[in-house]
């Protein structure tokens, strides 16, 4: 029974890697590739300085915090916690996890090809900057302390760490540092990556590995699942009304035409933060279980 359990736990799992990497590949083809993603991007990216004083000082510090020498001190402190915990592999896995997924946002960032359509000029000389590194610093962070933090934290650990992850992608796109399907993007390299983290800690567990029902953490798991879809929702409904005004130049729409773009891809990386983190805790309590044998 157990085999057959781990077997259909590592079947989801690599479902997971596949549908978020199909995800991925769909994201960067409509917002790179096509005329109609550049402008979406480009107008969203313009309304970011409509309330930017606001927040400016908040995005300033949440975003100067990322750097190498911290990603490095939070791996650190993740695999640390997994250590104190007995837990070798998955200090190996979350390591890994973080490295890989920041390493291959940015062979990403620099290998794929950004055609200028004519559509953002300011920005034509910067080339490709999808997926967002700012962004995947933050949700590699956050998923790999996910999966060290006991089980009695992990639910309010997955809250929180989704709403920093969130506020990092946002961050970016209000600092004008990079466009919504940047952040989005990053949200997806990091849930592959925590899938095939997953698989691993799967194969490194002991056949008397102790999982429990109630490890499953449902109504965070809901939350994150149900809030997920309704700000994924939100962000639709912005493309919608955004897709009427394509033609328009940003610097000729209305505020509450660019308010639109800019809350509702704000509200999209929120939601696809929102989805992976869900995704994780649909797996965590049987690739994390309470004794590892």
């Amino acid at each position: 029974m157990q085999g057959r359990t781990r077997g259909r736990t590592a079947g989801w799992l690599v479902l997971l890697a596949i549908v978020q990497g199909l995800a991925f590949v769909a994201l960067w083809w409509v917002a790179v590739r096509t005329g109609r993603g550049q402008s979406l991007d480009t107008i969203a990216l313009a309304g970011n300085t409509i309330g930017q004083h606001r927040i400016e000082d908040l995005v300033d510090t949440v975003l100067n915090a990322m750097s190498v020498l911290s990603l490095l001190a939070a791996t650190a402190v993740i695999g640390f916690i997994a250590l104190i915990r007995g837990r070798i592999a998955l200090a190996l896995v979350t390591t890994l996890l973080i490295a890989g997924a920041n390493v291959t946002t940015q062979l990403l960032k620099h290998g794929l090809y950004r055609p200028d359509l004519g559509i953002d000029p300011e920005r034509a000389a910067v080339g490709n900057t999808l997926p967002s590194g700012h962004t995947t610093v933050a949700a590699s962070v956050a998923v790999a302390l996910v999966l060290v933090l006991p089980a009695r934290v992990r639910g309010w650990g997955a809250l929180l760490a989704a709403g920093y992850a969130a506020l990092a992608g946002v961050g970016t796109l209000s600092a004008g540092w990079h466009r919504p399907s940047d952040a989005a993007a990053a949200m997806l390299v990091v849930g592959v990556w925590a899938a095939l983290a997953g698989i691993l800690l799967l194969l490194s567990q002991h056949e008397d590995a102790q999982v429990e029902p109630q490890d499953a953490h449902h109504t965070a798991l809901t939350v994150l699942g149900l809030g997920g879809l309704a700000l994924v929702t939100v962000a639709a409904l912005a493309v919608y009304l955004t897709n009427d005004v394509l033609l328009i130049p940003p610097e000729s729409l209305s505020r509450r035409r660019l308010f639109v773009a800019y809350a509702g891809s704000a509200a999209g990386i929120a939601g696809v933060a929102s989805l992976v983190m869900a995704l994780v805790l649909t797996t965590v309590h049987r690739v994390v279980p309470r004794h590892n044998g």
